[in-house]
């Protein structure tokens, strides 16, 4: 069974960092394009960060460009998101997710989904 399992979460004061990681298990990561999803209390799940199978492209949430990396090791089966320069609105449920057909960085293109990990920022 195709899994994915999201870490790292935490809470972290205004202007810190936190490095996310996402691993698959039953799907080979090489295989996917994959990405960086969010989703506050009532706000609907957004793109935060996408990336090709080879490493490119990568897509950038404006909100987060500049302050986010995205990245991967495929050797590893393994996404990252390096977080810095954190916010509060950056407070969110974090989710990786893995897509196989055309799309791009929108929450519906994506077919394989972790249970996510809790990014909380306040001081």
């Amino acid at each position: 069974q195709d899994q994915i399992v999201e870490s790292g979460g935490g809470d972290v004061q205004p202007g810190g960092s936190l490095r996310l990681s996402c691993t698959g298990s039953g799907l080979r990561f090489e295989d996917y394009n994959l990405g960086w999803f969010r989703q506050a209390p009532g706000k609907e799940r957004e793109g935060v960060a996408c990336i090709g199978w080879s490493g490119l492209p990568t897509y950038y949430a404006d909100s987060v460009q500049g302050r986010f990396t995205i990245s991967r090791d495929n050797a590893k089966n393994t996404l990252y998101l390096q977080m810095n320069s954190l916010k509060p609105e950056d407070t969110a449920m974090y989710y990786c997710a893995a897509r196989d057909r055309p799309g791009n960085c929108d929450p519906s293109h994506h077919s394989i989904w972790g249970k996510g990990t809790q990014v909380t920022v306040s001081s």
